[in-house]
């Protein structure tokens, strides 16, 4: 269980203050901890759900049997709560810890990130799928050196859909002792702390924005011919 620290700032604890300026300057370590907590939880949810998500979209994009089962189980899991899917979890045999956070929130992105790639790679025009063909390349070595290149603007998109969302799902994890910046609003909560409450969750909003501006920047460099051809 979450043990709230000693407060060292009582004058706020007692007042009832949303805002506690003693409150950042003095316990930077618990949420510098915290946010590298919720970053880690964050990049390695997004990162598995992709790793799970590209070889189901690239079969989905082929097949319209398979498009329309993958596309229906991703909807299914995501319409669960996110407070019944980590007991979940656990009920089906996950052992209690992070990873049990890890894998409920990439489920979560799965539809996001599954839903992109699908797109993406139905976009390429076929066309250019036959130049690749009358050259002699293989499915394997179309896929990888045209599909995924021309798809890439779509999938990134998703990944910074699913990445902003993950990192407020995070936030949930905290009612297991494992959501970062959601372990401290929890304690606060539970203490009624509010500056804790208020400090967190605005670390969570502009973690939020960060990470969508670095992606969104990211985007823009690794696909340079977008933003020509919007021009």
């Amino acid at each position: 269980m979450l043990v709230h620290p000693m407060s060292v700032a009582e004058s706020c604890l007692q007042r009832n203050a949303w805002i506690c300026p003693e409150y950042v300057t003095t316990r930077q370590d618990l949420l510098l901890d915290a946010l590298g907590q919720h970053l880690l939880l964050t990049f390695s949810a997004v990162a598995l759900g992709l790793l799970v998500a590209l070889p189901v979209g690239v079969l989905a994009s082929r097949s319209t049997a398979v498009e329309t089962v993958a596309s229906g189980v991703a909807t299914v899991l995501y319409t669960i709560p996110s407070l019944a899917m980590f007991p979940l979890l656990l009920a089906l045999g996950l052992s209690f810890g992070p990873g049990v956070v890890v894998v409920g929130l990439a489920i979560y992105s799965l539809g996001i990130l599954l839903r992109n790639i699908v797109v993406g790679l139905q976009g390429v025009p076929d066309d250019t799928l036959d130049a690749a063909t009358g050259m002699g390349l293989s499915p394997r070595r179309t896929l990888w050196s045209v599909e995924l290149p021309l798809a890439l603007p779509a999938i990134l998109a998703g990944v910074r859909i699913a990445t902003v969302s993950t990192v407020a799902l995070v936030t949930v994890g905290g009612l297991f002792g494992f959501g970062g910046l959601g372990n401290r609003i929890i304690l606060g909560l539970n203490s009624r702390f509010n500056a804790e409450v208020l400090t967190a969750t605005v670390m969570v909003v502009v973690l939020a924005l960060v990470l969508d501006g670095v992606l969104l920047l990211a985007e823009r460099r690794l696909t340079p011919w977008v933003r020509g051809r919007t021009a």
